[in-house]
């Protein structure tokens, strides 16, 4: 199976684990933080059971390019007489795409596209605990996946991993669906992505933000600092929110890009323009309050430079594993030689 590599879903790895698949991965790269298509298809093979495209990376929200993996994947099963099929994680996008872009082609008008999944408790506005998979006919589920129950009074079919569990996200969704209709998911979902441009406006504005995210995808702004002002990072950022009431987490991106950290803010139906607002007044704040701290120093008392990764002296900064181990070698030998001490007037008295 291939799939992009990230470090988010660990879904994908129980799912590889558990049925013993191989899991092939798309590496990303800094400024490319979704699946290359064509590196992907490079990567099938005869055993290939299908390629896994995102609809809205957890990363920074953006839609990978399933049409054009469908037409490369077409030509190379034309090619090789392969069947290699692609299934499409619309788990964030599924309830997005269909309602303010509905002119891409991400779903079952594309001819590999057997399967797709959409979390409900995204963007289908139910709370926690309900997922959907949908197969493009009967005959791309396949009969030996399918369980037959007749003791709850009539013959039911059964193909989850689940067993009991309650009803209860399942009439949610359906009175989501009833209640909002078309014209109120576009409605929402169309507001969503207005208050996402807010925020994305209000900190290019501050200057010292560089935006990862894309204005067509799932209403996600995704920025990193330009630079890090006397080393302070993303990370300090996302802790001094805190005491706003925000929780913005901060994350390296995947294998390959991973010296990319990332702030992200998910904007949902009740992130309200007037939030988005305060937002940006927040974390403008807190960039005031980091301009007036004192550079950090490594643990040999030398500034950090604004890189936030090389000393003034040119030297590669230490990691904090390295001083972590350093401050635990100079204690051990503190305390060793102050044994030694307490011994030897021992020995005197």
């Amino acid at each position: 199976m291939v799939k992009r590599c990230e470090d988010d879903l660990v879904c994908w790895e129980k799912f590889a684990r558990y049925f013993e698949v191989e899991l092939k991965e798309v590496k990303v790269r800094e400024g490319y933080y979704v699946m290359d298509p064509v590196k992907a298809v490079e990567m099938v093979d005869e055993n290939t059971i299908c390629v896994a495209a995102i609809l809205g990376s957890t990363y920074n929200g953006e839609f990978e390019d399933v049409k054009l993996l469908n037409d490369l994947l077409l030509e190379k099963n034309k090619q090789t007489g392969w069947d290699t099929p692609i299934h499409v994680d619309a788990a964030s996008g599924g309830f997005i795409a269909p309602f303010i872009y509905p002119e891409l082609e991400w779903d079952f008008r594309l001819p590999l596209v057997k399967s797709i999944n959409v979390s409900g408790h995204k963007y289908g506005l139910v709370y926690a605990g309900i997922g959907w998979v949908i197969w493009r006919t009967k005959d791309d589920l396949p009969d030996e996946l399918i369980f037959h129950i007749k003791y709850l009074g009539a013959e039911q079919s059964t193909f989850t991993l689940n067993f009991s569990k309650g009803s209860s996200q399942i009439i949610a969704q359906y009175y989501q669906l009833i209640r909002l209709g078309e014209e109120g998911f576009k409605n929402i979902m169309e507001n969503c992505h207005d208050n996402a441009m807010v925020l994305k406006e209000g900190l290019e504005k501050t200057g010292r933000f560089k935006i990862l995210s894309k204005d067509d995808g799932v209403p996600v702004v995704a920025f990193s600092l330009k630079n890090k002002k006397g080393g302070h990072d993303e990370f300090e950022i996302s802790e001094m929110l805190r005491r706003f009431g925000w929780i913005v987490p901060a994350y390296p991106m995947p294998a390959d890009a991973q010296h990319v950290i990332v702030l992200r803010v998910v904007i949902r139906a009740e992130f309200s323009r007037t939030l988005a607002e305060r937002l940006v007044h927040d974390i403008t704040n807190v960039l005031h309050e980091l301009d007036k701290l004192p550079p950090k120093v490594t643990s040999e008392g030398k500034d950090v430079e604004e890189n936030g990764d090389v000393e003034k002296n040119g030297n590669k900064r230490k990691s904090d594993l390295d001083t972590q181990l350093e401050i635990t070698t100079y204690w051990k030998n503190y305390v060793v030689a102050q044994k030694e001490i307490k011994r030897q007037k021992v020995i005197a008295s």
